[in-house]
């Protein structure tokens, strides 16, 4: 055997092996750019923005939020989709992953195929609210309120098959009371109209909602948690008020186009999980009652699955359907 020969192969790939590493640490070679499919004003822009400003220290890139509203985020889930400046991220969300692939006939992107789950970002509790107007302090008075005036009410959403239509049509399922679905395009648009008294009820995460509520702009009814939340001792749960097992959360996560090198996504994982489990993200979550999770791409993967599983039935009983359709 040529020595000679066998030492320059040993060589290059020592070579190889030392390069591997710098290779991997040049992703990104620019700014992320992080889509949100949803109008600036709701949780999932504060999400979105805290985790954001974290993962831009650590990666080496800065990463910038960009809101992409419309079609029920599937204009935003479709063009992440089909990206390839392997740069583009998407917030995944509820209702782009456990709801649109059962309210719409077809999708311009499938959720299992077209991405790869990176990490659970954090999970925003639901709040009940009406405005000061309505004569209501509590969810039973707003229900009996609601039954001696059928279609007389009306909640506003973030738009058909968002978390908030889900969480409202899933109270109306539990306690038989009937109240008009209006759905807006996000839901700073919906808030706007809320608050200005054009609504009378909603169903909207904690994070964009308890500073209008300690402002007395809203008012709390109950809460969708499994346990009454600190920031607000006095409002009960739903299950409190007699719907035991009653629990509805929003969720955010983070997607990359299943396209990505498994390289880049590793490096992506790493540094969302430490950015959503850093205390900065957590603390700024937590004073706006969200909860930061950061959890392996495996377990996001299940989670996914597990939601699809448990809303399926309701959107189906409920007869969620697109807008126009």
């Amino acid at each position: 055997m040529d020595t000679s020969l066998l030492t320059r192969r040993q060589w290059l790939g020592g070579a190889a092996a030392l390069a591997a590493p710098s290779l991997a640490q040049s992703w990104p070679a620019k700014p992320l750019r992080l889509v949100v499919p949803f109008a600036p004003g709701g949780s999932s822009e504060i999400v979105a923005r805290a985790v954001a400003a974290e993962m831009g220290k650590t990666l080496g890139q800065n990463v910038y939020v960009e809101n992409k509203p419309g079609a029920a985020g599937n204009i935003a889930m479709q063009e992440v989709a089909h990206s390839v400046d392997g740069h583009t991220l998407v917030l995944g969300h509820i209702g782009t992953l456990a709801v649109n692939p059962y309210i719409f006939p077809s999708l311009p992107y499938q959720p299992t195929r077209d991405f790869a789950p990176v990490t659970l970002l954090s999970k925003v509790p639901s709040l009940y609210v009406v405005h000061p107007d309505l004569p209501v302090r509590t969810l039973p008075e707003l229900i009996a309120y609601a039954k001696a005036r059928p279609g007389q009410l009306n909640y506003g959403s973030a738009g058909n098959g968002s978390a908030g239509h889900l969480a409202f049509e899933y109270l109306k399922m539990a306690t038989g009371a009937f109240v008009l679905h209006v759905p807006y395009r996000g839901t700073g648009p919906m808030m706007t109209d809320l608050l200005a008294g054009r609504l009378q009820a909603a169903a909207v995460g904690a994070p964009a909602l308890l500073p209008f509520i300690k402002a007395g702009k809203l008012r709390c009814i109950a809460t969708g948690t499994a346990q009454r939340l600190p920031q607000l001792p006095d409002v009960g749960t739903v299950a409190e008020a007699g719907y035991k097992g009653f629990e509805m959360t929003q969720w955010y996560g983070l997607l990359a186009p299943s396209s990505w090198p498994k390289a880049n996504l590793a490096r992506l994982e790493q540094e969302a999980v430490r950015a959503a489990r850093s205390t900065l993200v957590r603390d700024k979550l937590a004073a706006d009652t969200a909860l930061a999770v950061g959890n392996s791409s495996t377990e996001f993967a299940a989670f996914i699955q597990s939601e699809q599983a448990r809303w399926k039935p309701v959107i189906e009983r409920a007869r969620i359907r697109p807008e126009g359709a």
